[in-house]
C-alpha cells in the first residue's frame, strides 16, 4: 500500500488550506440520544471511568429533555433522554436506538463556521444561537451530516462556566476512578451502498477536509465479507473521521449488519486513546466491559515480523498483549496497540476502540483480517453473518 502523504509530511504541513476557512480546535463533545441517561451515566463511570461533569434537568428549568455530562481528560460525553413523549428525541430512540446524535466541534467563532459551511452547501442544522448565563456566553450553530448525525460548532472563549448555559454542577458521591482514557482519536461513520465518496466529498466540499487514507475490499476482507472506507482529517489533523461502506462478500458485513440495526447511516465506534493500553484494558475487564474474541496463537506469533524495525522500541510484553487479546501493528511512523469492544447496547451497532499510539498515525490495517473474522464469530453467535 502506498504511503499516506501524510506519513510522509505531516497532517498540518498538507492541509495547511483547509485551515483557511474552517480552524477546529478540537472534539467539544458528543452527544448520544439514550433511552435512560441516569442508568447510561452510572454504566459509563462504573464500567469506563468517567467522571460526573454537568446536568441539565428538570432541576435547571429544563421541561423536555435531560442530560447527564460525563468527563475523563479530554474526552466529554452527552447524554440525552426526552422527559415526554412528544420531544423529538423519541423519534430517533425509536428507528435507531441509542446512539451518536451530536458529533459538536470545538471553534474559535461559531458564526463563522456555519457561514463557511453552508455557503458551501451543507445543510442547516442550528442557526447560531448566543446561550449565555452568569459565567458568560457561548456561541453554537449546526449543520447535518451523515444520516441523522449532525456536527455542532462550539465557541466557548467567553464562556468560564462548567459547560454550557443551562447546565449545572453534577455532584455525586459516586466517581469510580478513571481508567487513563485521554482523548478522541477517531470517529468512523457507516454509510449505505455506494454512498462513501459521496460523503468523502461532502467532508472535502463543506468542511475543507482531506482524503488522507483509502482502504479497498481488497484490503479489508475476510473469506466471508468485505467493507471499504476513507479516512477524512481536518486541517491539523486534530479531527479524524474514517467513513465505511459495505462492499460485495459471500455473507452479509459488519457494516451491513449496523445498517440493518440502526437503520441507517450513523456513527459506528469511538475511538479513545490511553498512554498504557494494557492497565486500560484490564481496567475495563474487571469492570466488566466485553471485548471481541482475541485472535488465534499465530497471529500473535507473526507480531515481531509485522513489527519489522519497531520490534526494538516495543516496551509491552507480547504474551500480556495476548493475554488482554491487544492488537497490535505498525506503519513507517511507529507501532500501535487496538483493541475492540463488543457492542455497547443490545442492537449490534455502537462499540467502541481503545488505542494507544506508539508513533504510528495508521489504523491497524495489518489487524483488519484478524478483526473482522472476530467480528464475524459474534456477528455468527447473533444469526446476522
Amino acid at each position: 500500500m502506498k504511503t499516506p502523504k501524510s506519513v510522509e509530511y505531516g497532517l498540518e504541513k498538507i492541509f495547511e488550506g483547509a485551515q483557511d476557512f474552517l480552524p477546529l480546535l478540537g472534539t467539544d463533545y458528543v452527544e448520544f440520544y439514550v433511552g435512560n441517561a441516569k442508568q447510561s451515566a452510572h454504566y459509563y463511570k462504573t464500567a469506563f471511568g468517567f467522571q460526573s461533569l454537568a446536568y441539565k434537568g428538570l432541576e435547571t428549568g429544563s421541561k423536555d429533555e435531560v442530560s447527564y455530562v460525563l468527563q475523563q481528560d479530554k474526552i466529554r460525553l452527552v447524554l440525552t433522554t426526552p422527559l415526554n413523549s412528544q420531544s423529538p428525541v423519541n423519534e430517533h430512540l425509536k428507528k435507531h436506538g441509542d446512539g451518536v446524535k451530536v458529533i459538536a466541534l470545538w471553534v474559535n467563532d461559531a458564526r463563522s463556521a456555519f457561514e463557511e459551511t453552508t455557503k458551501r452547501g451543507a445543510k442547516a442544522f442550528m442557526l447560531p444561537t448566543v446561550e449565555k448565563d452568569e459565567h458568560g456566553e457561548v456561541v453554537r450553530s449546526g449543520i447535518h451530516t451523515y444520516g441523522e448525525t449532525v456536527h455542532i460548532f462550539v465557541e466557548r472563549k467567553n464562556y468560564n462556566g462548567i459547560f454550557l448555559p443551562g447546565f449545572k454542577k453534577w455532584k455525586s458521591e459516586y466517581n469510580p476512578e478513571p481508567l487513563g482514557l485521554k482523548y478522541i482519536d477517531h470517529m468512523v461513520g457507516n454509510v449505505g451502498w455506494n454512498q462513501m465518496n459521496k460523503w468523502v466529498k461532502w467532508y472535502e466540499e463543506k468542511m475543507g477536509f482531506e482524503n488522507f487514507l483509502s482502504f479497498d475490499d481488497t484490503q479489508i476482507h475476510t473469506e466471508y465479507s468485505a467493507l471499504m472506507s476513507k479516512v477524512m482529517s481536518n486541517g491539523n489533523g486534530r479531527i479524524k473521521f474514517p467513513i465505511n461502506e459495505p462492499a460485495e462478500g459471500q455473507k452479509k458485513s459488519q457494516i451491513e449488519e449496523y445498517l440493518d440495526f440502526y437503520e441507517g447511516s450513523g456513527v459506528q465506534h469511538l475511538a479513545l486513546t490511553t498512554d498504557n493500553i494494557i492497565k486500560t484494558v484490564a481496567g475495563l475487564k474487571a469492570r466488566g466491559v466485553e471485548f471481541l474474541p482475541p485472535p488465534p496463537q499465530a497471529y500473535y506469533d507473526a507480531i515481531p515480523e509485522r513489527l519489522g524495525k519497531h520490534m526494538e522500541m516495543m516496551k509491552e510484553d507480547i504474551k500480556e498483549l495476548q493475554k488482554l487479546s491487544i492488537l497490535v501493528d505498525a506503519d513507517e511512523e511507529g507501532y500501535l496497540l487496538q483493541i475492540f469492544t463488543k457492542p455497547v447496547e443490545d442492537r449490534p451497532t455502537l462499540f467502541y476502540e481503545i488505542i494507544q499510539r506508539m508513533g504510528a498515525k495508521g489504523f491497524g490495517a495489518g489487524n483488519f483480517k484478524a478483526l473482522f473474522e472476530s467480528i464475524e464469530r459474534e456477528q455468527a453467535n447473533r444469526g446476522t453473518l
